[in-house]
């Protein structure tokens, strides 16, 4: 595995610390007035979800995994686990389903995601960037009002609430970005 510096860690970056597997999720540098420059790195362990906060200075060598990224398609929910199957051998994987916190209603029937591997354990799942959902509740559309930087709020298919152009009616299905978990397009 590559060994990097302190100062090039990366959100996003898995790193081996500590005898753990962690994902650095935020990544401050600091230059403080006095004393060398170092890296201020939020991690979150990859395995039990754990969060640390570390300091790395540009002297300091980290190992950067490489997860390997298979796509798999998600067949249903069991006792908090998601089961997902790889659709080239059929094998199947679980993963809990508290890693995909609150993006977790995005997740539907037969759905084809990224799940990441490191050697033969699967540790994370990223769903696509947009998912497409159908409004079943919102406030009726007003005719002549434009999307001049006004939202009102809607209730998706699968019970998330977020907030859409006043052109967009009920029954209409919208593209939500799973990032930001906001109003993307109309499908």
């Amino acid at each position: 595995m590559p060994k990097i510096n302190g100062n090039e860690i990366r959100p996003g970056n898995v790193l081996e610390h500590d005898g753990g597997l962690w994902a650095a999720t935020k990544v401050d540098h600091v230059k403080p007035g006095k004393g060398g420059a170092f890296a201020q790195v939020e991690m979150r362990n990859l395995r039990n979800g754990s969060k640390l906060n570390e300091r790395f200075r540009s002297a300091d060598k980290v190992e950067r995994v490489r997860l390997e990224q298979k796509y798999q398609q998600f067949l249903y929910e069991d006792g908090g686990m998601l089961i997902f199957m790889d659709t080239q051998n059929y094998e199947q994987v679980q993963l809990p389903s508290e890693l995909l916190g609150d993006r977790r209603p995005f997740l539907q029937d037969g759905m084809t995601i990224i799940v990441e591997f490191y050697e033969e354990e699967a540790l994370n799942a990223t769903l696509p960037q947009k998912v497409t959902c159908k409004v079943v509740e919102t406030e009726p559309v007003i005719k002549g009002q434009t999307s001049a930087n006004s939202f009102k709020p809607a209730l998706l298919d699968n019970g998330v609430r977020v907030a859409v152009p006043p052109f967009v009616a009920t029954d209409e299905e919208i593209v939500i970005n799973t990032e930001s978990m906001e109003y993307s397009e109309r499908a």
